[in-house]
Formats: C-alpha cells, structure tokens, sequence
C-alpha cells in the first residue's frame, strides 16, 4: 500500500511536471528571432477557440489550446476585441493576448449626416495612417451615396474598400424607403439639398415639397446650400459652408447657383442621411413654394410671395 501511495505521487508530479514544461512551451514565442509584423484580422462575434486555431494556423503562437485555458482561466473573454492588428511571433502567448485586448488596429470613422466628400477627406485624414490626398478625388466622385454613418475601419483599408463600404450601406438603407416614382440620382440629388436646407426631420418632406413645385414650374429653387457647394472651403469661416454670401458670390457662374439657374445642380452636395431620402422619395403633398427659417432653425412655409414676405417680417428674416 505504501508503495502503491509512492508511486502514486510519483506519477503526478510526473505529470505536474509534464504540464508545466508543456506550458512553458505553449505559451513562449513561436520565433524569438523574427521581429516581422503580420495582420491578424478577429471578425466581430468569432469564438475564442477559432481564434486561437487561427493564430495557430499563422504561425503566431504554439498552441490554439493553450490560448483557449490563458483567455478562460483569466476570464479575457469579453475583452478580447474584433479588429486588425498588427502581431509578432517574436513575442510570449500572454504578450499576443494582452495586444488582441487593446491593441486594435481599426479606427472608427464616424461620418454626420450632411457632410459633403471634402469634409470626410478630412475626417479620414485625422484616422487613416495610409490617408493620401488623392482620397479626396475618389471621395468627390462618390457624392451623395457616402452614407453617413459610424463604420469600424481596418487601419491598412484601401479608399476603395471604404467607399465600397459606405455604397453598400447606401443602398441597403436605400432599398428601405419603399417604391420611388424618380431616378435615384434625382433623388440623392434632392436629398442633399433637404438635409442642408431642414435642421429638423419634420421639416424635410415640407422642403422635398418645395422643390419639387419649383421644378414643375421651371421656377429656380434659390437655394443657398447649393451655391456653398460651389463656393467651397470659406478661410474666414473656417467652414465648407460659408455663411456670409457677397453679391459676387451670388453672381458665380456655376451648374451650383441656383440662384441663377432653374433646375437641379448636376451632383448631390453632400451626403443625406435616411430622413432626408425619405422626404426627397416621398415629399408631403403641399402647394407651398418659399420658406425661411426662424432664429432656432423651424422652418415656416408660404404658398405665395406675399406670405413669405409676411414670414420674413414675422420672424425678423435678415
């Protein structure tokens, strides 16, 4: 019997023994030696044992199971983020872990509603280490269909990638605002000058209302929002969207001015969010052709001049 105790403790230090050199092993580098750097993408929602057979499988760490018993047994689960990062093999199983908890390469790009292309060029300048200036080009011809949104962005993402990102989330909001009687570039088109013309969602399918009256009469939509359009970046304003308008910058000949031209500007100005499509898809039926906006940005609707008139009055128009 006693001897049978001896051995029996024998055999598990044996295998305490066992079970440390194995983990000493599991848990070191894979390559001290190889400093590289190699993406690692984790997709929003993926288990940790796939995540730890894919470092695996990458040569990042010694053993997916090891990375299973590290995350559990200190409870990591919930902190262990989605994203791209950047991981070494030269580095320990706890070294890779600590970075897949804080050290995500993505940023979030978060894109307001009625920003134009330009706006998030420079948004995008302040997040993407691989921004280049040429963005800006793609960015602009993609006018309208950047859907205002927060998108969680891998740092390396090309501007393709970005766009194709935004188009698509474009469309899938798109398709949600029913049967449209308009092209849809008429439609963007619309909504671009709703979302700069209306502060409030109430107001939106008043002013679709507005311009589409306007452009059955062939009457021009007058309005302002697309004249800064043209006008661009203001260095006094520090702003796209220059308040201040001068008689020349009234007279500027451009597609934009429709102050001087009947009709649509040839692009959407910015990038509308889901209230104004659905206003410029589907305008309130009204016979109203002007509105002004009150010192808190409501807008006040009138059929003919003279109750414009009467509203500028009313509410100290300037």
């Amino acid at each position: 019997m006693k001897k049978f105790f001896v051995l029996t403790i024998l055999f598990l230090i044996i295998i305490v023994i066992g079970i440390f050199f194995w983990w000493q092993s599991a848990t070191s580098p894979v390559d001290p030696s190889n400093t590289s750097q190699k993406s690692f993408t984790i997709s929003q929602g993926e288990s940790i044992r796939t995540i730890g057979e894919s470092l695996e499988k990458e040569g990042l760490i010694r053993n997916a199971s090891a990375f299973y018993l590290l995350v559990k047994w200190h409870k990591f689960d919930n902190k262990i983020q989605s994203g791209s990062f950047a991981l070494s093999p030269s580095v320990s199983l706890s070294a890779i872990t600590e970075k897949l908890m804080h050290g995500s390469l993505d940023y979030w790009l978060i894109v307001p509603e009625g920003k134009r292309a330009a706006e998030i060029a420079e948004i995008l300048k302040t997040k993407a280490p691989n921004y280049d200036k040429a963005w800006e080009n793609d960015l602009e011809e993609n006018e309208g269909y950047l859907f205002p949104d927060s998108y969680r962005i891998p740092a390396n993402d090309s501007i393709d990638t970005i766009i194709s990102l935004m188009r698509k989330n474009f469309d899938t909001k798109f398709a949600t605002i029913g049967i449209v009687s308009k092209p849809k570039k008429e439609i963007v088109t619309i909504a671009s000058l709703v979302e700069r013309e209306a502060k409030f969602s109430e107001d939106r399918p008043l002013v679709a209302s507005v311009i589409y009256n306007r452009l059955n009469i062939n009457m021009g939509l007058q309005i302002d929002a697309s004249l800064q359009y043209a006008l661009g970046y203001s260095v006094q304003e520090h702003t796209w969207w220059r308040q201040n308008l001068t008689v020349d910058d009234l007279n500027l000949d451009s597609p934009y001015n429709t102050k001087l031209n009947t009709g649509l500007p040839p692009t959407p100005i910015c990038n509308p969010g889901l209230s104004s499509l659905e206003a410029a898809a589907h305008p309130a039926a009204t016979d109203y052709l002007y509105y002004v906006s009150d010192s808190q940005g409501h807008l006040h609707f009138a059929k003919t001049l003279d109750q414009h008139t009467s509203n500028i009055q009313k509410y100290n128009v300037q």
